[in-house]
């Protein structure tokens, strides 16, 4: 279970006098005074910092203003995922308002791979383009920056990944993660890099700050879908833009939400696991241009046209991901040596480079260990690494960089390429690495806690403060406590893989309805005596009607020991 700081909680249950559990939630996410508290609750666009303080701001809009002024060809550079096709999405949707020279650009995954791309600087210099602005890219694209300042072309480079030592020789770098950079938040998504140059064009040309409104809903789909913290800035940006996709979504945003299925209102996960899923697999399994498309479609008809062929792209993607995973899965079951092994690396040449980070993803959820998938791509392996909660995926595979030609990401995940013979090299170097510095916390699943809760004490009240909470994600995740001696009412059933439909209370509460997805057999171990419960609170949709319920997240018998 979270260690609270007492004292703090206490404080803040004076203050605000609401349930002392929640305090002691609040105290765990480090706010501790009434006007942290009250930002947390009431997230707002006067909370965002200011955007000059980020280091070559001032060089990034002066360039801007001149290319405008001069009528210059601008060229949106974005990588070809969410994060990517939402910031040029959004630069375009910002700058098209009042200059007509823009073009956007962003590379094909199988034939220019991830980040600034030769061929992409080519297609700048062919259709006279004299500033590239690069976004979700670029903080490492020395070569390509290079080879762009030999055809007078300059380059504004929006990018939230680790820079090198050096950075390339562009007009601007805008990166909050430069070490010489003294911007106060750190984590912003390649898109909110995008937004605060946006932001800081709009301070520059006096554009009304609620001008700036209609991007929020980019902003939070990049966050929601890139990994980054749900913390500060991020979490402001995320509680704006949602509700903006709840009220008032771009026409592209909106087709994509009717394709997907998802009902109103939206949350973090209808974004992640709906509208997410399609956006990239435009770029997975073809044109990262066609998301791009349905981000600035313009009316209703050509919107609900375009997130159609997503939706389809969507289903393909999705079979070829199933089939991959299970192989991956496969692979790692028959290997006697796998057991004892606290990393997984595996390589498949026919594996599609679009699907081995969803791949990657599965073995993490599946065995719990630092995944890498890796591909064949040319003469080169291409792989998408994902973590697991408590390991530094970077600073692992910076370990490793003298193998690779190429590599970038962040703690959760990364992307990497290395010659085909490294690749033997490189298994055995991760995992030496993984076991030397994994944390023995990280190595297995754990479920935290961050309290004990009563049934008695879930009321309305307490359900819309916790709701406030949100949104939640990475830094700020759903909270989970734990409740003893739980009973059955004699209603819980046993559902389809292994999952339960639960019916319980606890003494003389009011009895709770909740699902545990892969608990069937737990359930089955305490059935017929008091259990101990872990489990989050959520809205359970039951016959068109919003129904307070437990989303349980683990089973035991009943005992005195924290959870």
């Amino acid at each position: 279970m979270r260690h609270t700081d007492a004292p703090v909680a206490q404080y803040l249950h004076d203050a605000l006098g609401i349930h002392p559990l929640l305090c002691g939630i609040l105290a765990q996410r480090g706010i501790a005074t009434f006007d942290e508290a009250r930002h947390f609750f009431r997230p707002a666009l006067a909370d965002l910092h200011h955007p000059f303080l980020m280091h070559d701001m001032e060089h990034a809009v002066k360039r801007l203003d001149q290319a405008t002024q001069n009528n210059e060809r601008i060229l949106l550079y974005g990588d070809y995922d969410v994060d990517g096709t939402t910031s040029v999405a959004l630069m375009y949707t910002f700058l098209s308002g009042f200059y007509p020279n823009l073009d956007y650009y962003l590379p094909d995954r199988d034939k220019e791979g991830y980040g600034v791309s030769a061929a992409g600087v080519e297609y700048a210099r062919n259709t006279g383009a004299t500033l590239v602005v690069a976004m979700d890219c670029g903080v490492k694209a020395h070569q390509a920056v290079a080879l762009a300042k030999s055809y007078g072309i300059d380059f504004i480079v929006c990018d939230h990944h680790l820079p090198d030592a050096d950075l390339p020789a562009a007009v601007a770098v805008l990166d909050p993660k430069r070490p010489d950079c003294p911007y106060p938040y750190k984590e912003l998504s390649g898109c909110g890099v995008a937004f605060k140059l946006a932001q800081a064009l709009a301070l520059h040309w006096n554009t009304p700050a609620e001008e700036l409104s209609p991007l929020l809903d980019l902003v939070a789909v990049s966050i929601c879908c890139d990994l980054v913290p749900m913390t500060g800035e991020n979490r402001v940006l995320v509680h704006l833009g949602l509700h903006s996709l709840n009220r008032e979504p771009r026409l592209g945003l909106w087709a994509l939400i009717q394709r997907s299925g998802r009902r109103y209102p939206l949350a973090v996960s209808d974004v992640v696991f709906g509208i997410g899923p399609m956006i990239n697999a435009a770029g997975r399994l073809g044109d990262a241009r066609e998301a791009v498309r349905v981000l600035l479609a313009a009316d209703r008809n050509s919107a609900m046209e375009a997130a159609g062929a997503l939706a389809v792209r969507n289903r393909e993607r999705r079979k070829t991901d199933q089939n991959t995973a299970e192989v991956a899965r496969r692979r790692v079951l028959d290997d006697p040596a796998a057991a004892g092994r606290k990393s997984i690396v595996l390589f498949d040449p026919h594996w599609h480079k679009g699907i081995i980070g969803i791949a990657a993803g599965r073995m993490v959820e599946l065995f719990h260990r630092p995944t890498v998938i890796l591909t064949q791509s040319g003469s080169k392996a291409v792989g998408s690494a994902r973590s697991v909660p408590g390991f530094d995926l970077h600073t692992a595979l910076s370990r490793c960089e003298h193998l690779f030609s190429s590599f970038g990401g962040h703690a959760f995940a990364a992307g990497v390429q290395m010659p085909l013979e490294n690749v033997p090299v490189f298994i055995n170097l991760f995992e030496k690495i993984v076991c030397e510095t994994i944390p023995k916390e990280a190595e297995m699943p754990e479920i935290e806690i961050n309290g004990l809760l009563n049934f008695a004490d879930i009321t309305p009240a307490f359900w819309r403060t916790l709701r406030q909470f949100a949104p939640f994600g990475p830094g700020n995740m759903t909270p989970v406590f734990w409740a003893r001696e739980v009973t059955d009412t004699g209603q819980s059933r046993l559902l389809a893989n292994n999952h339960v439909r639960l019916s319980v209370r606890q003494g003389n509460s009011p009895v709770f309805s909740g699902v545990g997805f892969g608990l069937g057999e737990a359930f089955q171990t305490v059935q017929g005596k008091p259990f101990d419960l872990a489990f989050s609170l959520f809205d359970d949709d039951w016959h068109g009607e919003k129904v307070l319920a437990l989303m349980v997240r683990g089973i035991r018998p009943a005992s005195s020991d924290v959870f």
